[in-house]
């Protein structure tokens, strides 16, 4: 595989890079750095906040694979190619993936700055990127327990660490681009979501197909409508994720640390 020509790493750990966690890549030891443009069957994100990098490195002393950035559904991409790199991670050998977001907060609770664990998800993108073409099956994966209770351990471990007091709950993901209606809100609060976003949920299907254990993080950048008094903006969202950058990295630095630690002392089969 090309990737494996970059670096003498071999991470089992990898983590994608939302909107308001671009600020982790300077903690990174960075061994090896190659943009999308350059991986074939990755596309390079257009989205203001994405990068669009691999990265191999040492975070908090533990080897990573970084995804800074994703290219997403609202941008005319198929579910193939935004799920592609996600393939590409399991074919290399990673074991357990991170995934990161910028999301709008629907439970009362939360404000912006706030950092939160999924617990759960709901689809409403309105597209499975599981699902078949008439030359291939579909295939059907069990997601009760998508994101693995071992890996939301970790991370409530890193935010004390932190001192940070982390938040659980539901996920919603839609297709985007446009920000949802009061209506739409209230609807998905009804629903039992916790807060909204455009990302994240393809992926983490996608790695549960692929046999990886899943971990996805949102960082609240807003309140979702009808929540706050200014209307919503995406440059909006990308400085409230800045002001909470350093808080960030350190919370994904912390994690890495961890992982590192419990994944040294899991049993590794022999060749």
């Amino acid at each position: 595989m090309r990737l494996k020509k970059l670096s003498r790493l071999r991470p089992t750990l990898a983590i994608v890079l939302g909107s308001g966690f671009q600020s982790a890549v300077k903690e990174l030891e960075i061994d090896a750095q190659i943009p999308y443009s350059r991986l074939p069957g990755f596309a390079p994100p257009a989205v203001r906040g994405h990068e669009g990098s691999l990265l191999l490195g040492r975070l908090g002393g533990t080897p990573v694979l970084v995804l800074s950035g994703r290219a997403h559904f609202y941008e005319g991409h198929p579910m193939s190619v935004v799920t592609f790199p996600i393939r590409v991670l399991a074919a290399f050998g990673i074991e357990a993936l991170l995934l990161t977001n910028a999301a709008g907060g629907i439970n009362a609770a939360f404000r912006p700055g706030h950092f939160m664990i999924l617990t759960d998800h709901i689809n409403l993108m309105g597209v499975n990127p599981l699902r078949g073409t008439p030359s291939e099956p579909a295939n059907f994966t069990d997601l009760t327990r998508l994101y693995e209770p071992g890996l939301r351990q970790i991370l409530r471990r890193a935010a004390r660490i932190c001192c940070l007091a982390i938040r659980e709950g539901v996920y919603v993901a839609v297709s985007g681009p446009s920000y949802e209606t009061p209506a739409e809100i209230r609807a998905f609060a009804a629903l039992g979501a916790d807060a909204v976003g455009m990302s994240t949920v393809p992926e983490a299907i996608v790695a549960r197909r692929c046999g990886l254990r899943v971990a996805a993080l949102s960082c609240i950048t807003n309140l979702a409508a009808s929540s706050g008094a200014n209307p919503l903006s995406h440059p909006d969202v990308l400085e409230s994720g800045r002001r909470v950058g350093v808080l960030a990295a350190q919370l994904l630095k912390n994690f890495a640390r961890l992982y590192g630690r419990e994944d040294s002392h899991c049993e590794r089969p022999t060749a």
